[in-house]
Parts: structure tokens; C-alpha cells; sequence
């Protein structure tokens, strides 16, 4: 009996049976079965790295070999900023990935970590067989931590070095050599140290040295610029760096003065002035005596000393000699010493031709004199020359119809600029010194940003950073997903074909439908249909015979309600 497949009816009712899915798996190939385990293992390891990846986030260490006590430090700073923060072994310490160099910039303007300083400390446990070299070491060791610690105390120093040289002494050596110091300060940003601290510091680490001069000191900053100024070897270069600092703020000075003084005139930002000063730092030092002249009998002088020496030679014969007369028997007159010009010649002798006596006086009178003494000693850091030179903006102006325009100054007017100059800066024309005042425009800066590719934004690579790993799970879990278990899936779930039903002329038997073997021919020119193969599982044709074998009369009022093309109806 030809018999052609037809689509089920609408409202038919199909009974299926439940099949348990261990049964399904069970069926599935060997391959099929260990793909789809794996599959499953992977993808519950994606989720698993997902959910610990959102609970940690991006961490990045901050810092890493910290000791114990640099540790807490940060972590306590890190907890007054209210960043998060995780701790590991070893020194460790995680923040967010986005704030890692904001972190470290913050921690380090705040002077941490500190490093590990060791002092006095170090020497609590001595260790047995330790030799004298080692000692000595030691000690050297826990001096040098003792002097950083006290040297970072100052609020201008963020971290500090000391090296101390404290050389071995001996008896065997005549002269011994002095110890030596030297401090490498790392200051704070735009902090500096006067000479008053630079000094403290020196005298600091000469004091706690013993035998260690404050000369033998050396102090320097970050920059390697020499700051102490205290041993006869480097007083020319610390005496340079100081006329430096002088001929800077000199400069600096003049300049400013001459800036307030035009900008009001001019306008602020429309003009550049700029002072090269030439000082003399030469170190002169006159010594001169001055005597006064001396004044004679109108203005008598004081008397320091006098001294007289009178002798006489004779041989004691008393009979008169010489030229009688009034003269010779005059008493002798008393010797002067005349203040100005050649002494007097001495008295002779008075005696007659005869005689044999000789009479000598000589006196001596020294007077004060007045004396002066100056001691004349040049300033340093005069001014030998000043040269400046003042550019001026042109004038913007806009006209009605909006377009902005620029002119230079008037000559007249930067002649009177010119003079009030000349007036801020003390200028002197003989001194040599030299000004220029001009007018010129000036260049606008390009204040349009460069054209970044996205790929090359901040933000983007941030972006690309933090989503990197949750984007490659995911890719990991959809590759595990569509390749191993949604193919194990199929296989255990194919798709139904639709359900096949018999379709027989009018008054045919319902056993030649249900019949123990039936043969379905596909025929393709009943109804117009398509032929259908048949299911290549019989068990939805062994349900149907079931239910043909229970319910025969409904299954015949269905066939025949296809037949004559209407609904069945289902009783």
C-alpha cells in the first residue's frame, strides 16, 4: 500500500517521554564526553580568576624589600591618605595600578621610605671572634647612622649621607694624620640651607668626631654644590659660590625693579629686562703712619725723656790762667739744645794758655711726636659696570571694524621708559655703563596641543592596562565555551526531525498505519509535499504506534480529519 509522509496537523498532540541526562551523556562518544569535562573545568577557572581579579583589583607594588620599620611608616602614611593598600612578604606593598607614581611622588615629598640607618644599635650583640678591625668598623658604622639620623631631623633635609675617614692612630708615627668628614644632604624640593645651618651642621658632625676640625668638614647638596665654606683649600670656591649667589640676586633684583616699574605703564607681560652686573670682589687693605710736624715754641711740645752727661779733665792746679778780664771771670752760661736747626758748638775750655783742664756736658731731650695710623679696607662686591638691556612689546590696537593690528612705541615715548631706567637702576655713564630699550613684538607661543593617536592617550592605555585581564578570561571563556562545550551539548541534544506521520487514502485499516513493520515510501505527488526521509531513531515512531494501540478511534478521526484537509479534533 503506498503510503506518503505529511507534516503533523495543527493541533495535533505529540507525547514525548523524558529521557534523564545522564543517559544522553552516557551516549555521547569518549571525545565527546572528555571535551565537554574539560570544557567545563576551564570555564569554571575563567569565573574563578574573574571573581578574584574584581576583589583584588589591579595591584602594583609601590615599594618592595622595605624593612619592618620603614614598612609601618609607609603603611601609616599610605592610611592618612586613604589609599588602599595590601601588604605581602618581603617587604612589599601593593596599591591600585592607577595611583602607583602618585603614591610614590607623595611618599617620597614626605621623606619615606628612609632607608635602613643602623646606629649605637648595632653595637648590643657583639659577636664572638670579633677582631679589632671589625670593631673599629662597627663603631664607625653606628657613628655615621647616629649623625644621619640626627641630620635628617632638620625640616629642610629630606635624607642625608655621612662618611666619616677616622684614621688609625699609632705611636709610631711623629705626626698623625686628622680625621675628616663629609655630609652629602638631599634637600627638600625648593628648600635651601643658610650659612647658619650649613654651619651648624658642620660644627654637628665635628663635635660627635673626636680631633675632627670643623675645616675638615665637607658639606653638599644633591647637586654636588659645595656649601661649607670652612677649610683654607676650598675657601676660593666657596668664596666663588657665594659671589655667585651675590651677582645673582643683584642681578635678579635690578631687574625686577625695573619690571615693576614699566608695567604699569606698559602693561603686564609686554616686556623682558634683563641686568648683567660686573662686581669687584677684589679684597684691598691700606696701612699708613702720619707724623705731625713739629710746631716749635708757638706750640711746645711734650718732653718723653732728658738726659745730661757732664765731664771734666784737669790735673788740679788751682794757679789762674787764661786772659785776665771781666770775661774770665764771668760764671759759664748754661747749655741749650735748639729745637730747630744745628746744635750750638760746645763752650771751650776756660783757663788760661796754660793750663792743663778740660770741662765736657752733652744733653739729651727727646719730645713726643704725634703719630696717626689708618687702616683703610675696600668693600667688597662693588659695582665696576652695569649693562641692560629692555625689549618692549608693540602696541595691539583694534580698529571698528574688529581686526587687531600692532605698531612699536613711539621713539619719544621710549625715550622717557629710557630715562626712568636709567633712573631705577642707578645708572652711571661714567662707570661705563650701557643701556638698550627697543620696541619689537613679540612671538605668541603655540598653545595648540599635539594631535596623540588614541592608541597613545594616557587614559587609553590605562584603559587597555586595567581591562587586559578580564578581557582575556572572558576570550578564554567563550573560545572553552563555543569550541569544547557547546559541540558536546549538540551531540547530546540533536535536532529533533519533525514528526513524521502516516497519511492513508479514505477506508484504509488502521493495522496497515501501525502495522510492526511499516514501510514509508516518500512520495512527492500526494498533497504536493516534499518527501520525508525517515527518523533515523524509531523511537518516536515506536511512540506512535503506542498510542495508536491505545487510543485507535482518535488516531483514525485524526488521519481522517487530514485527509479531508480539516482540523482533527481530539477527544
Amino acid at each position: 500500500m503506498d503510503t506518503t509522509l505529511a507534516p503533523p496537523a495543527p493541533g495535533a498532540v505529540v507525547v514525548t517521554e523524558p529521557v534523564r541526562l545522564s543517559d544522553r551523556l552516557q551516549a555521547l562518544p569518549r571525545r565527546n564526553q572528555l571535551g565537554l569535562g574539560l570544557g567545563l573545568l576551564l570555564v569554571i577557572g575563567v569565573l574563578l580568576a574573574l571573581s578574584m581579579w574584581s576583589k583584588t583589583g589591579d595591584y602594583r607594588p609601590v615599594f618592595t624589600g622595605l624593612s619592618d620599620k620603614d614598612g609601618g611608616a609607609v603603611i601609616a602614611q599610605l592610611a592618612q591618605m586613604q589609599v588602599p593598600y595590601k601588604s605581602e612578604p618581603g617587604g612589599t606593598i601593593l596599591v591600585p595600578g592607577s595611583q602607583v607614581y602618585d603614591v610614590r611622588m607623595k611618599l617620597a615629598s614626605a621623606g619615606l621610605p628612609k632607608g635602613s640607618l643602623v646606629g649605637f644599635e648595632l653595637l648590643d650583640k657583639p659577636s664572638m671572634g670579633q677582631t679589632q678591625f671589625n670593631e673599629r668598623l662597627n663603631f664607625q658604622r653606628a657613628l655615621e647612622g647616629e649623625l644621619t639620623r640626627s641630620i635628617t631631623a632638620l625640616a629642610d633635609v629630606a635624607d642625608a649621607r655621612v662618611h666619616l675617614a677616622i684614621p688609625q692612630q699609632t705611636g709610631f708615627f711623629r705626626e698623625q694624620q686628622k680625621p675628616s668628614a663629609s655630609v652629602m644632604l638631599h634637600l627638600r624640593g625648593g628648600r635651601t640651607l643658610d650659612r647658619a645651618q650649613v654651619a651648624g651642621i658642620v660644627h654637628l658632625v665635628s663635635a660627635s668626631v673626636p680631633e675632627l676640625k670643623p675645616g675638615a668638614v665637607s658639606v653638599l647638596d644633591q647637586t654636588g654644590k659645595l656649601l661649607s665654606n670652612n677649610s683654607d683649600e676650598g675657601a676660593g670656591l666657596g668664596l666663588e659660590g657665594q659671589q655667585q649667589s651675590y651677582k645673582s640676586q643683584l642681578e635678579a633684583g635690578l631687574g625686577q625693579r625695573i619690571q615693576a616699574l614699566l608695567e604699569p605703564v606698559i602693561g603686564p607681560n609686554n616686556l623682558r629686562a634683563t641686568v648683567v652686573a660686573d662686581l669687584d670682589f677684589s679684597q684691598v687693605e691700606q696701612t699708613s703712619e702720619a707724623y705731625a710736624p713739629n710746631q716749635g715754641a708757638s706750640a711746645p711740645q711734650a718732653v718723653r725723656s732728658q738726659q745730661t752727661n757732664e765731664s771734666q779733665n784737669g790735673a788740679g792746679n788751682t794757679t789762674p790762667t787764661g786772659v785776665p778780664g771781666a770775661v774770665s771771670n764771668q760764671p759759664p752760661v748754661p747749655a741749650q739744645a735748639p729745637i730747630n736747626g744745628a746744635s750750638a758748638p760746645l763752650q771751650a775750655a776756660q783757663g788760661g794758655a796754660g793750663g792743663t783742664g778740660s770741662t765736657r756736658r752733652d744733653n739729651v731731650v727727646n719730645y713726643e711726636l704725634d703719630k696717626t695710623v689708618r687702616v683703610v679696607r675696600q668693600a667688597t662686591g662693588t659695582v665696576k659696570r652695569l649693562s641692560t638691556a629692555v625689549v618692549l612689546n608693540h602696541r595691539t590696537k583694534t580698529d571698528a571694524k574688529g581686526k587687531t593690528t600692532t605698531e612699536p612705541l613711539p621713539e619719544a615715548e621710549v625715550e622717557r621708559l629710557t630715562a626712568l631706567v636709567k633712573e631705577a637702576i642707578g645708572f652711571n655713564a661714567q662707570r661705563g655703563d650701557t643701556l638698550q630699550v627697543i620696541s619689537a613684538p613679540f612671538v605668541k607661543p603655540d598653545l595648540t596641543e599635539p594631535d596623540i593617536p588614541l592608541w597613545q592617550q594616557p587614559w587609553a592605555r590605562d584603559l587597555v592596562g586595567s581591562s587586559a585581564v578580564p578581557l582575556a578570561l572572558v576570550l578564554v571563556a567563550l573560545i572553552v565555551v563555543f569550541g569544547m562545550v557547546r559541540p558536546a551539548i549538540k551531540a547530546a541534544y540533536p535536532e529533533e526531525p519533525k514528526d513524521l506521520v502516516k497519511v492513508v487514502p479514505a477506508g484504509a485499516q488502521l493495522s496497515e498505519v501501525v502495522g510492526d513493520t511499516p514501510q514509508i515510501e516518500p512520495n512527492k505527488d500526494e498533497l504536493g509535499l516534499p518527501a520525508l526521509e525517515a527518523p533515523i531513531d524509531a523511537t518516536k515512531l515506536e511512540r506512535a504506534r503506542m498510542l495508536a494501540e491505545a487510543n485507535p478511534l482518535a488516531v483514525a478521526n485524526i488521519v481522517r480529519a487530514w485527509m479531508n484537509g480539516e482540523e482533527p479534533v481530539v477527544g
